[in-house]
């Protein structure tokens, strides 16, 4: 099927949007003023695009870098998140992204360089000793990079940053740019489930094992690697599940290389669980799912994964390495 990509006219002819093109065959290209009149329009099935998202290439206006949730952090007291593309190839059911946008087509921010323009502020202030920056909130930061080509221009920027900490998470198996050499104030973050879960509801995903893989590749080549288990997912058999996959995955990981490990709780604000729990009324998932006076959408088992975890995990990584991002009622 044919790949349709939207160009927004002031950036054709950069040679980036050209790179771009080039490694679509023969790609029905379609030129707008603002991405906005495509991806924010209404009445969109979300679902239905999925099956063959086309492609928005535009320019990010401001707002480059966005504080994190309060509570949010693997370690240092300023956080930060930038989102330099939309959507994700993968299916998560469960994902946040079904329910956050109109469309599901991928928008790409070609002006990569604005991003680290900011990043390179708060690298040369006062608080860059204390902040980490984290990629992969509105996509996965690496499972579009064969296209997007957006690790190249990190690798580069980040190695003239001597104090700024980023994350880059994905659930991707793509890490070529990043098997040459590693730089110490990056880290690798990967997102795991079960595989008996992620072979249902993460459609796409590799397997764990060829992600932990993957994550041998990387520790053998110096980089430091996180963990994360957010969501953590409560289902009949979790519990042997993820003592199964706690063994699978620390039993690879050297301890000087685990950077960090996470877990938190599904939930959503009732605004987008509304919309994903339309486009799929028949998924059991979301069946035990309520709302709280904050309007957030959650199973109610925080405590239930708290405990699981405080006990499970000391068994394999450091507690000071070990981090809780359960949304509290």
């Amino acid at each position: 099927m044919k790949k349709v990509i939207y160009i927004e006219k002031s950036i054709k002819n950069l040679a980036r949007v050209k790179a771009i093109i080039r490694r679509f065959r023969d790609p029905s290209i379609i030129y707008i003023n603002r991405y906005t009149e495509v991806f924010n329009k209404k009445n969109q099935n979300f679902p239905l695009q999925k099956k063959n998202p086309a492609v928005i290439l535009a320019k990010k206006q401001g707002n480059f870098l966005l504080k994190t949730p309060e509570s949010y952090t693997i370690g240092r007291k300023n956080n930060y998140y930038f989102s330099y593309m939309y959507n994700c190839i993968f299916d998560c059911r469960y994902c946040f992204l079904q329910g956050l946008y109109n469309s599901s087509n991928f928008v790409i921010f070609i002006n990569y360089e604005d991003y680290f323009n900011e990043i390179g502020l708060l690298d040369s202030s006062h608080i860059a000793n204390d902040t980490t920056i984290f990629s992969g909130y509105d996509c996965d930061s690496l499972a579009y990079d064969s296209i997007s080509n957006f690790s190249e221009s990190v690798l580069k920027s980040f190695n003239k940053f001597k104090k700024i900490e980023l994350e880059i998470r994905t659930k991707s198996t793509y890490v070529k740019p990043f098997m040459r050499k590693s730089m110490q104030n990056i880290i690798l973050a990967f997102s795991f489930t079960p595989e008996r879960f992620s072979s249902k509801y993460e459609l796409g995903v590799a397997s764990n094992k060829k992600r932990v893989k993957v994550l041998q590749n990387l520790i053998n080549k110096g980089w430091k690697v996180g963990i994360r288990f957010d969501p953590f997912v409560i289902y009949e058999g979790w519990e042997k599940d993820y003592l199964n996959l706690f063994e699978l995955i620390f039993s690879k990981i050297p301890t000087e290389q685990m950077h960090s490990v996470t877990y938190g709780n599904i939930r959503f604000p009732k605004n987008i669980f509304s919309k994903i729990k339309k486009y799929y009324a028949e998924e059991k998932l979301f069946f035990k799912f309520s709302k709280y006076k904050s309007n957030i959408y959650d199973e109610d088992n925080g405590e239930l994964i708290n405990n699981f975890c405080s006990r499970y995990l000391i068994n394999y990584v450091d507690k000071n390495k070990i981090y809780c991002n359960i949304h509290e009622r």
